[in-house]
């Protein structure tokens, strides 16, 4: 597993206080909102949050873009590592 989308897995949890669920039952490609992982607009919220202070990455709320970042930990992987660069 992909060494950013581990330690994304694990900010998730502690952040939205997940107890008992690990970083291996999140899977990367799936939703995190919705069906998926079950996330809502608090969450996000947090989490937006959370991703900012850890990674410094620059967020836009509401905006189309910004939503398709947060589909997954996959797209978030993505979007931190072009924030980086």
């Amino acid at each position: 597993m992909d060494p950013l989308s581990n330690e994304i897995k694990v900010l998730i949890i502690d952040t939205l206080n997940l107890e008992g669920m690990t970083p291996e039952e999140i899977d990367t490609h799936d939703a995190l909102f919705g069906e998926g992982l079950g996330l809502d607009s608090i969450d996000a919220l947090e989490l937006g949050l959370a991703l900012k202070n850890k990674y410094g990455v620059v967020l836009s709320a509401e905006s189309d873009e910004m939503r398709q970042h947060f589909y997954s930990v996959k797209t978030l992987a993505k979007f931190i590592t072009e924030q980086k660069k």
